[in-house]
């Protein structure tokens, strides 16, 4: 009866809402998965206790969050239509979520990667000295690349006087941060020659080939560019030096709250996530110089 059921409900969402045979195909392979699971026993008896076992039973073979959801929503439409159609009662499977899938952590350069991406040899070409410029801020300061690219001359946001920038990032949240000596210097350098690439009423601070505010696409290529030019062995996106500011500041100051005040994070436990990568950096160090942790 089960599987009589399954291929109605599976007709029903080809003909009446035109899923594309890949997501048919996987709502077929989820509903396998639940005739299994059943071994025979009559759906309506399905209680969500047992839902909530069999997701941990598929979890624990090794489905990934991502599978175990895209499962419970076929199973969640399914019961659906049998209410609809067939006469079944409640829904066993609302409520019932998928294990949250573990955070990624960001990548972020090692010191001495960065210093190789930003101590190349001086260029004065305009175009070099504005990616050098964009480069440093990013890295000196942790700005997020959205900030980056709507940052203006002459508005007071940037003072390299009091060497410091206001940025309005996430939920229009403004902030003020520290920019480095280093790039204060790159800065000086590029608006020497700013006037050189950008049309007489641009007031972006960071522009393009044709003088106009620089796309945060085309700051991301060169990025890439000059990582490959400097023979990084990773690919180089303007986030990883706003994630390596934030896990060599933590590395150095270990002040969590100040790390959170500069790159403008809501709340703290955004924060900790470099914190995971510090210690993944100690355990290196430790697995390198500990006598007892050595392979033999």
């Amino acid at each position: 009866m089960a599987p009589k059921l399954a291929r109605e409900y599976l007709d029903a969402l080809q003909h009446q809402r035109r899923l594309a045979p890949a997501t048919l195909a996987n709502y077929a392979r989820a509903l396998d998965v639940l005739l299994a699971l059943r071994e025979g026993k009559p759906l309506q008896s399905l209680e969500p206790a047992e839902v909530r076992r069999s997701i941990a039973l598929l979890h624990a073979k090794g489905l990934s969050p991502r599978t175990l959801a895209l499962i419970l929503s076929a199973w969640r439409g399914w019961f659906r239509w049998l209410a609809r159609h067939r006469g079944f009662r409640a829904n066993p499977v609302l409520g019932i979520r998928a294990p949250k899938a573990a955070r990624p952590l960001p990548k972020a350069l090692s010191v001495e990667s960065t210093q190789r991406l930003l101590d190349a040899p001086n260029e004065a070409a305009p175009p070099a000295l504005r990616d050098r410029a964009m480069f440093e801020l990013l890295y000196s300061s942790g700005l997020r690349l959205a900030e980056l690219v709507a940052l203006d001359v002459g508005d007071g946001r940037l003072d390299l006087r009091q060497g410091e920038v206001t940025v309005t990032g996430k939920g229009s949240k403004t902030r003020t941060v520290p920019i480095g000596a280093k790039a204060r210097e790159a800065l000086r350098a590029w608006l020497d020659v700013r006037s050189r690439l950008a049309s007489p009423t641009a007031k972006a601070l960071f522009v393009g080939a044709r003088g106009r505010r620089i796309s945060p696409a085309v700051v991301g290529a060169r990025l890439a560019a000059w990582g490959r030019a400097r023979g990084l062995n990773q690919r180089v996106h303007p986030h990883m030096l706003r994630h390596s500011f934030a896990t060599h500041v933590l590395q150095s100051s270990q002040d969590l709250r100040a790390v959170q005040e500069m790159l403008g994070h809501a709340s703290i436990s955004t924060t900790q996530v470099y914190t995971h990568l510090d210690f993944q950096a100690l355990a290196k160090v430790y697995d390198a110089a500990h006598p007892r942790a050595r392979k033999k």
